[in-house]
């Protein structure tokens, strides 16, 4: 019995002994779960990293759109797209596409933290879009895929720095119209490479200071100066000789944000700085000295008007002198041609420069800085929450002064010795191809252009924008007036009829946003 019972108590030690040693194996007990929290500081759609103190935000935004009579980057056929823009223009079987398709995407990203310093903010916004091949009848050329980066920036104590929208810029468009407008140099829609440093003054007024990129290529304001002895001016085609960039476009504004609305003035320094004297373009020609322009602008943007909730109505003026990108995003040629031989043309740039001026012994000239001024506007009204219709226009004038005007027709087609326009032909016919010689022409290439568009928009569902834009464009034509047009593609030369010219275009949007 006894050993019965030695046996049992040394059993029931053992399976204490176990139990105890499993027990001891078990994984210590998991933390709970921290899960993510919303972040109120910034507004709506803002969440907490988990484990720090930072906001983040990510949006996205799909857009599907068919135009007619636009290119694919929404800019009206021939109307100071430059490129392919301009080769539509010509309005021939072969050169023109009556519609074009794309379909765009893209991503952002929000992060802020708060500092003793204030808000630590970076900001990306990328995306990619199809599209088809402009200039190309029927839209059977290959398709146009392109990855890019309208946003890309640091903001921290006051300064932004990256690509932005420039501190000049002050109304956009791009609330209230689908079209590519050509009256306004805001440079919302790509951004621009910038470095600024903003100071709070209270009562919603700000002062900023900005450094931005001038550059032609890299999506600047451009860099638009003209040697005319190197043939800078074609039918539907425009080239430039610039001094390298040397030095940032200089920015100031001064801003009041209120519940009413906004109003801003800016003033920018431009480099208008040209290249080399001479066809040949080389540094045995000297160049010409350097030479600024500069621009300035005012505009506002009304809430609420005439007591209607939501409706907004807004106006800005631009005026340049050597910087014509801060008054218009249209700086590539105007070219459109009409019915029978009619035709209309215009050439955007910062300046004019010449080796000589031929057969009037002017030597080299200094750049001459051309004037480019224009005034938008815009007026939204709210039928209800679901429905909304935006009236919105602009104009736009370029003029060149008598010294430029004589430099470029002294390029004009035409037999050595001969005067066209008034002026000696040196025999190089490297100015426009307009021999513009003939009674009644008007021997300028000063010219204009003015949009009116309205686009009505349905909102289905606050997140999904459906809509209608209409955009008319007229051009007040360079060279009003009988000329003899060199062939240009499809379009034969001879003699023409240089006028007005006027285009209908037509885009349909649907667009699906979420935290934009």
């Amino acid at each position: 019995m006894k050993m019965v019972k030695s046996l049992l108590l040394g059993s029931a030690a053992g399976l204490v002994a176990v139990a105890g040693a499993q027990a001891a194996d078990l994984p210590v007990k998991a933390k709970p779960v921290e899960y993510v929290k919303v972040c109120s500081l910034y507004g709506a759609g803002f969440w907490y990293v988990p484990g720090t103190d930072t906001c983040l935000k990510i949006g996205s935004f799909v857009r599907v759109q068919t135009s007619w009579n636009n290119t694919t980057s929404d800019v009206p056929n021939g109307m100071g797209g430059g490129g392919n823009n301009a080769v539509a223009g010509r309005e021939t079987r072969t050169d023109t596409a009556n519609f074009g398709f794309r379909v765009r995407s893209g991503v952002s990203v929000d992060l802020r933290t708060q500092t003793e310093y204030g808000t630590l903010r970076s900001y990306m916004d990328i995306g990619a879009q199809w599209s088809t091949d402009i200039g190309t009848a029927d839209n059977n050329a290959s398709v146009a895929d392109t990855l890019w980066v309208d946003r890309g920036f640091i903001q921290f104590a006051g300064f932004t720095a990256g690509r932005i929208r420039s501190y000049f810029d002050i109304n956009s468009f791009a609330p209230y119209a689908y079209s590519n407008n050509r009256t306004s140099g805001d440079t919302g829609a790509l951004g621009i490479y910038g470095l600024a440093y903003t100071a709070q003054l209270g009562n919603g007024i700000t002062a900023s200071i900005s450094f931005e990129d001038n550059g032609q290529a890299s999506g600047g304001r451009g860099h638009f100066t003209l040697n005319m002895a190197m043939g800078e001016l074609g039918l539907g085609s425009t080239a430039f000789d610039n001094k390298g960039q040397q030095a940032p476009d200089v920015v100031g504004a001064l801003r009041i944000d209120q519940a009413w609305g906004y109003a801003q003035i800016s003033a920018a320094l431009h480099d208008a700085s040209g290249g080399y004297y001479g066809g040949a373009n080389s540094t045995l020609n000297g160049h010409p000295a350097d030479k600024w322009g500069g621009a300035v602008s005012a505009g506002f943007t009304l809430n609420d008007i005439l007591g209607f909730k939501g409706d907004q109505f807004g106006v800005q003026a631009c005026y340049s002198v050597g910087a014509a990108g801060y008054c218009t995003r249209a700086t590539g040629a105007w070219q459109r041609y009409s019915t029978g031989n009619n035709a209309g043309f215009g050439w955007v740039s910062d300046g004019v420069y010449d080796n000589n001026i031929p057969n009037v012994g002017a030597g080299q000239t200094n750049v001459e800085l051309t004037t480019v001024w224009g005034i938008n506007g815009f007026v939204q009204h709210l039928w209800s929450p679901k429905w909304r219709t935006s009236v919105y226009g602009g104009y736009i004038e370029v003029d060149y002064n008598s010294t430029a005007t004589a430099i470029i027709n002294s390029h004009l087609p035409g037999a050595a010795g001969t005067v066209v326009c008034g002026v000696p032909v040196g025999g190089a016919v490297i100015g426009p191809t307009i021999a513009a010689g003939g009674g009644g022409n008007a021997c300028s290439p000063d010219f204009s252009w003015w949009q009116v568009g309205s686009r009505t928009q349905w909102n289905p569902h606050p997140d999904l924008d459906i809509g209608v834009d209409v955009l008319w464009t007229h051009l007040n034509t360079a060279y009003k007036g009988p000329a003899t047009l060199a062939a240009n593609g499809a379009r034969p030369g001879g003699p023409y009829a240089i006028d007005d010219q006027d285009v209908l275009s037509v885009m349909f949007r649907i667009q699906r946003n979420f935290l934009p």
